[in-house]
């Protein structure tokens, strides 16, 4: 009894030091693990994947923790941010494929540009005004997803439920004045590998 208790006990520190304790949750900026329809192993699984991506990137190059933003979700990649050559798309798509585990990776790392204030500051509204309508859409579970925008395409990381849930999410993207592209990578419930049951 004892030993159930002190292995109870250390699975429960380890999950709070990698979960932490702030609402975002595992996967990073967004979905909580008791709306997160992959299972709890699952979520230890991608995070993890994402914490060893994140060590490989810092160690390449400390500007990447600032300027590349990973997501994984049931073991695929995804890849966003801003570099200064293809030559950095590339190696960082070679150390996606390296971490144990991953099934896909789909990097939209994009080619720096000389900084644009008002470029920058249209992408943000585009990212807030779609994450407000995702919140107060009752159809979507909007900490479900991820956002990010640049140059005026909305990216779309996340789970839906449904199909309906996922063309949801799309045509509010559409809706949003000035927005000039929408690439969602959603995934749906069924297909991950293991789900909540």
């Amino acid at each position: 009894m004892k030993n159930k208790i002190l292995i109870g006990f250390t699975i429960l520190t380890i999950l709070t030091s990698c979960v932490g304790t702030s609402s975002t949750g595992i996967f990073g900026t967004g979905v909580t693990i008791a709306m997160d329809p992959r299972t709890l192993g699952t979520q230890i699984d991608d995070s993890i994947m994402d914490k060893s991506l994140d060590a490989k990137l810092l160690s390449t190059n400390k500007s990447y923790i600032l300027n590349v933003k990973t997501k994984i979700i049931d073991g695929r990649i995804f890849i966003t941010g801003k570099v200064d050559k293809i030559e950095e798309k590339l190696n960082i798509t070679k150390m996606a494929w390296e971490i144990k585990g991953a099934r896909s990776v789909k990097n939209d790392l994009k080619i720096k540009d000389e900084f644009n204030f008002k470029q920058s500051a249209k992408d943000l509204l585009i990212t807030s005004q779609l994450k407000s309508a995702l919140i107060f859409n009752k159809n979507t579970k909007a900490v479900n997803y991820n956002i990010d925008t640049y140059k005026q395409k909305i990216y779309i990381y996340g789970i839906a439920e449904t199909a309906d849930e996922r063309d949801e999410v799309i045509d509010e993207a559409k809706q949003i004045l000035d927005v000039e592209d929408v690439i969602a990578s959603i995934l749906l419930v069924e297909d991950l590998r293991v789900q909540k049951n």
